[in-house]
């Protein structure tokens, strides 16, 4: 079992075909596979079309009504339809889902809190919702069917809530939950880098000790916190590997698969 989480720049053009091309060859080898994308720079592209002005705090969008819905529109519309369409040309059996879907994703709402690299005092991030438990029964039927399942990162409470997660934040808890041999982080960086702006300061391997400190000294910064510290703790819940690698090509989810940090970096105890 692997789950794999695209980034937003993951899905669009050609970077999301030769995925979508690995994904079911990886899946037609009897490999169960389950799909969770994000959808970040398309939903904020579509709010300042609609005239809002997104916010971020460490990383994380802050959600009220009308960004909710506009990651509705971005992620669980076009972004879920345009993922499926890509595996289905691949070969693939995809089912698009969203937590809305028999609660595939169980969700409340997260209280405020302190966020690490934010200011000191809570965060309420609005309409932001914790993965409670994944409706695996369902996940089941579909991997018994023979299809890959593919998440919008949104999650819904019993009474039909909706709330917007971080979809690394879903990806691990979904590789926990299934007790997956690995999870996958496609990004739009080529791994986690001890300079930005230099790709060949990728690091293949890293332990959390190392991670905080960079965090701390503010060489990781923004969105790659969330995902560093989310990797870190499906490490720790068990989840087999995690890797985060970049906008890849054709089978480097293979290669990094067979050979971890090969590609981009994988997390370790």
């Amino acid at each position: 079992m692997i789950v794999v989480k695209l980034g937003g720049n993951a899905i669009e053009g050609a970077g999301l075909r030769a995925i979508a091309e690995d994904l079911a060859a990886i899946a037609a080898q009897g490999t169960r596979v389950v799909v969770v994308h994000g959808g970040g720079p398309q939903t904020s592209a579509l709010q300042e079309k609609l005239g809002q002005t997104p916010l971020k705090i460490a990383g994380r969008r802050v959600t009220d009504e009308a960004a909710l819905d506009a990651l509705k529109m971005a992620v669980g519309g076009k972004l879920n339809i345009d993922t499926c369409a890509a595996l289905l040309a691949a070969g693939a059996h995809p089912v698009g889902l969203h937590g809305a879907s028999s609660r595939v994703i169980e969700a409340e709402r997260r209280p405020p809190a302190v966020l690490r690299g934010g200011p000191p005092e809570p965060v309420d991030l609005g309409l932001v919702g914790d993965v409670t438990g994944v409706n695996r029964t369902l996940l089941e039927l579909l991997h018994r069917g023979g299809h890959i399942p593919v998440l919008a990162c949104i999650g819904a409470a019993k009474d039909g809530t909706v709330f917007n997660i971080n979809a690394d934040v879903v990806a691990n808890q979904l590789a926990i939950e299934l007790h997956a041999d690995a999870l996958i982080l496609v990004s739009d960086t080529p791994g986690l880098l001890r300079d930005v702006r230099d790709p060949s300061t990728r690091i293949a391997r890293i332990r959390e000790p190392e991670a905080l400190r960079m965090i701390d000294d503010g060489v990781i910064t923004a969105g790659m916190i969330p995902k560093v510290e989310e990797a870190f703790a499906a490490v720790r819940a068990g989840v087999g590997r995690v890797h985060v690698v970049g906008c890849i090509g054709h089978g480097d989810l293979a290669r990094e698969l067979e050979f971890p940090g090969a590609v981009g970096t994988v997390f370790v105890r």
